[in-house]
């Protein structure tokens, strides 16, 4: 492979470049999206159960979930790859799924760039942009392609083959490709799985910018939460075909609606305690709760930079460092204390005092503490 210089996916000028042919307007029209009580199923196994979903026009939800969620079946019902087996699609308002009606994938004005890019490895990276532009002349589409790929940073490229590029560069092209009909809606399956770290935030980032001046409603499959927290304007969690919590990253890091949804975003010290009249007793000493029942057994989570250490003999349950570890701007400690099976972990600024062996006293800070009604099923 040729060795080539990352290009940015700025042009460089001061005013966004038309997607669209020559004469037409550049900016994509946004679409609001909307699912009613959609289900789904392969052979009897459901994939997506009763779930309703808005997304407003312009914005950009990341459907976040582990694998095996739904997550990718939820964005091809909107793609019309896959029926619902029941509920309905809107887009604007206008069912284009239901009961009783499908409009094809090609009628619904929405771009769909896949995990794998699905470029054509024996046409040329101009050729693969234009595919699907039928409704222009063979002019118009060529100067839609090559405006597309002047914007992803690609316009040198036009020529060359996908095999003579890096994995960065062909998710540019995919990313023109889906683009360059000025899709109201921009569907994007895992997009960024295929780069390394090295090159995963940089293409990240300028593709969200690319986003954002096309301007067009986008979805976004990741597993990764930290992913759609940087990328998502909301974040749509999923677990077992079902929707667990809908919001914005704050949203759901600051208050999660059960333990599923406070895992999928920070580590957790998980503890037993047991509500009383004056709070929840647990092995780190009582903390506040509201709305729960006295006597109720309660699942405590406790994020490990929400544990606070002070010197043995203050204020503080007594605790023992049996480790602690170096991982650049923190260190990470376990911490020993009586009444638990586990040692806890905290997360501290790297350079600390505290050091393997020492006695200890602990608190917690109320803003990473979380605190669930216990249930039988445990995620």
């Amino acid at each position: 492979m040729p060795n080539r210089k990352m290009t940015s996916l700025s042009d460089g000028n001061s005013h966004p470049l038309s997607w669209g042919a020559p004469g037409t307007a550049g900016a994509t029209f946004a679409a609001g999206l909307v699912f009613e009580n959609v289900s789904h199923d392969y052979d009897g196994v459901e994939s997506v159960r009763d779930l309703s979903l808005s997304i407003a026009p312009g914005e950009i939800l990341c459907l976040l979930g582990h694998s095996g969620c739904g997550k990718t079946t939820l964005m091809r019902i909107a793609a019309g790859v896959e029926r619902q087996s029941r509920g309905k699609v809107l887009i604007n308002g206008r069912e284009i799924a239901g009961d009783t009606l499908f409009v094809p994938p090609e009628k619904r004005g929405i771009g769909l760039m896949f995990q794998d890019y699905a470029l054509f490895p024996h046409m040329s990276i101009l050729a693969n942009v234009m595919f699907g532009l039928t409704a222009m002349s063979k002019k118009e589409a060529k100067a839609a392609a090559l405006s597309a790929l002047g914007r992803v940073g690609l316009a040198d490229y036009a020529a060359d083959y996908p095999h003579a590029l890096s994995g960065g560069e062909q998710q540019r092209v995919a990313l023109a490709r889906a683009l360059v009909p000025r899709p109201g809606i921009l569907l994007m399956d895992e997009p960024f799985s295929g780069l390394d770290k090295r090159l995963r935030d940089t293409v990240r980032d300028e593709t969200l910018a690319v986003i954002r001046e096309t301007r067009a409603t986008c979805i976004i499959v990741t597993h990764d939460p930290e992913e759609a927290m940087r990328m998502g304007d909301r974040i749509a969690l999923m677990r077992r075909g079902r929707l667990v919590q809908h919001g914005t990253a704050a949203d759901l890091y600051k208050d999660p609606v059960d333990l599923f949804a406070a895992r999928f975003f920070s580590e957790l010290n998980q503890l037993e305690g047991k509500v009383t009249s004056t709070g929840v007793e647990t092995p780190v000493g009582l903390l506040a709760a509201t709305d729960l029942q006295e006597g109720q057994t309660v699942d405590v989570c406790v994020r490990p930079q929400g544990i606070i250490l002070n010197t043995a003999g203050l204020c503080g349950v007594p605790g023992r460092i049996r480790s602690k570890r170096f991982v650049g701007e923190v260190d990470l400690l376990s911490i020993a204390i009586d009444g638990l099976n586990h040692p806890l972990q905290a997360r501290v600024r790297a350079g600390s005092p505290w050091e393997q062996g020492m006695d200890v006293a602990i608190t917690t800070d109320p803003k990473d503490v979380l605190v669930f009604p216990r249930h039988e099923t445990q995620f």
